[in-house]
């Protein structure tokens, strides 16, 4: 399903851009000036008729109204969601037959968020075994490069393949680093690269394990 009038497609719009760029979700003031009007009860009229089809949702927490983008298009037929594998380059030589078509997932796995703000990814090494992230493991990844220190990410640094790292700002540069203790991780453990050489392709926000 898609919003049904112009409006509520700039409004559903902003809304899945803003929670990309910024990673908090947009108040109605915010929306009203950024789409240039001065109402935020017709901004409130939008919301609730997107609610309504289900494309977004509200909820209430610590007396605040937050904004969800809600599931719709890149459902399937029986009620799942399909999700597309991530576009990244120098991963060929892991690609299997079963990687040429989505994946599909249940849609509770996905909360409110749409099917096209995720991608599968192929874990290619053991990095990340530490946490339970194992080679071959599919990972769900949501797609934006808003992320902060600690974050889970697939990055790709410069000239290389894409990884599955912990993010850290240090300095001007950017640290990918393994699921390690502080004690046990060495300098050939760590990529460390200018920021402007590694492209955030996403958050890490789940797993799916193949059966042996």
């Amino acid at each position: 399903m898609k919003a049904q009038t112009r409006r509520q497609r700039e409004v559903l719009d902003l809304i899945s851009r803003f929670i990309e760029s910024h990673g908090y979700r947009p108040s109605y003031a915010i929306i009203a000036r950024q789409l240039g009007l001065n109402s935020r009860a017709g901004i409130a009229r939008i919301v609730n008729d997107l609610e309504s089809q289900g494309l977004l949702a509200r909820r209430r927490e610590n007396g605040h109204f937050y904004i969800d983008v809600g599931r719709s298009s890149g459902a399937s037929v029986g009620g799942g969601a399909m999700i597309e594998w991530l576009d990244v380059p120098g991963n060929g030589d892991y690609r299997e037959p079963w990687q040429d078509r989505p994946i599909e997932l249940p849609e509770f796995m996905l909360g409110f968020q749409t099917p096209e703000r995720f991608r599968a990814y192929r874990i290619t090494d053991g990095a990340m075994a530490a946490e339970g992230i194992c080679e071959n493991d599919i990972a769900l990844i949501e797609l934006r490069q808003f992320v902060r220190d600690g974050d889970r990410v697939v990055a790709i640094p410069k000239n290389k393949c894409a990884v599955l790292r912990r993010y850290y700002r240090a300095g001007a540069d950017i640290e990918l680093r393994p699921a390690k203790s502080d004690r046990d991780i060495g300098p050939e453990d760590i990529i460390r690269l200018a920021a402007d050489d590694v492209e955030i392709k996403g958050v890490y926000r789940g797993l799916l394990r193949p059966v042996d």
